[in-house]
């Protein structure tokens, strides 16, 4: 498939399962990030694919798990993270995940009942926000090849880095912020023997 096809592919999706035009800035969005991260646009596009197809999975069975589950998605490896009332809702979260084309491998990082509030919730934010800033104005970080996902306090890090030193950085970064409670990493080093396989 050549590149202006798969790029309307994305599209395409990205409007089939949100119905709105804000999809299709999201959608072009996503791609023309792709193009500049280490994945690259054929793994962004890939990606893409894989987060509708699991959207679309999840929003089926149950509108609560596609509300409460945030997906991470690397070169097919697929974190989930958020919250749930109930293990059931996480085991088919995970069982679903498993079942988009695509996916490698799936991280089950999904917390179980929940009990945080409002409160929480802002820190969460306030610390995700701390971080991402950190690693933008960190001139030795390549901070577009990085996601961050904050959770009552847990910081869960996903991306592909350009080598230890640099996630050796990304980590400390996480790890001197103010009221967090662990830092959780699934990065990837850049030549990972494991990337392609």
């Amino acid at each position: 498939m050549n590149r202006l096809a798969r790029i309307s592919l994305v599209l395409s999706l990205a409007v089939a399962t949100s119905g709105c035009v804000t999809a299709v800035v999201g959608g072009a969005a996503t791609v023309g990030v792709g193009a500049a991260e280490e994945r690259g646009l054929e793994g962004a596009v890939d990606d893409t694919k894989i987060r509708a197809e699991i959207n679309d999975l999840w929003f089926r069975q149950d509108f609560d798990l596609y509300r409460n589950v945030t997906l991470n998605i690397t070169e097919g490896r697929v974190m989930l993270t958020g919250s749930v009332k109930k293990p059931e809702t996480r085991v088919d979260a995970v069982r679903l995940a498993w079942q988009a084309a695509g996916v490698r491998q799936v991280i089950d990082e999904i917390q179980v009942e929940d009990q945080s509030g409002l409160m929480d919730y802002a820190s969460d934010v306030w610390i995700a926000n701390k971080l991402r800033t950190r690693l933008m104005f960190d001139g030795q970080v390549k901070n577009i090849n990085y996601t961050v996902d904050v959770v009552n306090g847990v910081i869960y890090l996903m991306g592909i880095a350009q080598n230890q030193d640099e996630l050796d950085r990304v980590v400390a970064h996480a790890r001197d912020i103010g009221d967090v409670k662990r830092v959780v990493n699934h990065v990837v080093l850049k030549n990972d023997p494991h990337r392609q396989s």
